[in-house]
């Protein structure tokens, strides 16, 4: 006769086992479709409104809120700022630490290279102060020989603007102010340059 008490250690044992051999195969599966997948091609995904974001009725498209950052030189830019120079612009919240950002980033660097005297870039790092440093961000960049603008969202004020949830976060705004696209998630150039084409076919 076997004690139930034992029985059932016995099963919870089992169950345990189970239970980590699913997580540890569930584990693999996720690495090897990680590499597989590598980026993601999809575009017009925009992550959720965030504070002060408002639509513009002439055109449907959402009002990229205003925010206030560090440029490399340690001055305050403003967003704003930027699109009124009259060119769309590729935003762009990575940080040094994050994986998938790590992945896009050649590609960001390599379409700049080509249309950044058409398209403005704006590759700003979230910045949290543990994680990611101004210092942590500048070295991953000089380290990578980037050639793309990067700011600095030292006040976390771009991420709560824009209701960031999970980085990479990619938006696309026209010259109008009005977020055309975005994505979420790594994206692969030919998805960098399909959010870049929505920009210049207008609302």
């Amino acid at each position: 006769m076997v004690d139930w008490r034992m029985g059932k250690k016995i099963k919870i044992a089992i169950g345990v086992c189970g239970f980590v051999f699913l997580i540890g195969g569930a584990a693999l599966a996720y690495n090897i479709l990680g590499r597989q997948a590598g980026q993601n091609d999809g575009i017009g995904i925009a992550p959720a409104a965030g504070r002060g974001s408002t639509s513009d009725p002439g055109s449907g498209r959402q009002k990229a809120p205003d925010f206030t950052m560090l440029d490399q030189n340690g001055n305050d830019v403003r967003l704003s700022e930027i699109i009124s120079g009259g060119r769309p612009v590729v935003l762009n919240f990575w940080a040094s630490w994050c994986p998938p950002c790590k992945v896009e980033m050649p590609d960001f660097n390599k379409v700049y290279l080509e249309l950044g005297s058409e398209i403005k870039f704006m590759m700003v790092a979230l910045v949290d102060g543990q994680r990611e440093t101004v210092q942590s961000g500048t070295k991953y960049i000089k380290d990578n020989n980037f050639s793309f603008p990067v700011y600095f969202d030292t006040k976390q004020e771009g991420a709560y603007s824009y209701g960031i949830r999970a980085i990479p976060t990619t938006l696309f705004i026209d010259t109008e102010g009005n977020i055309a696209t975005g994505a979420q998630g790594a994206i692969s150039e030919a998805a960098l340059r399909r959010g870049i084409e929505i920009l210049r076919s207008g609302p």
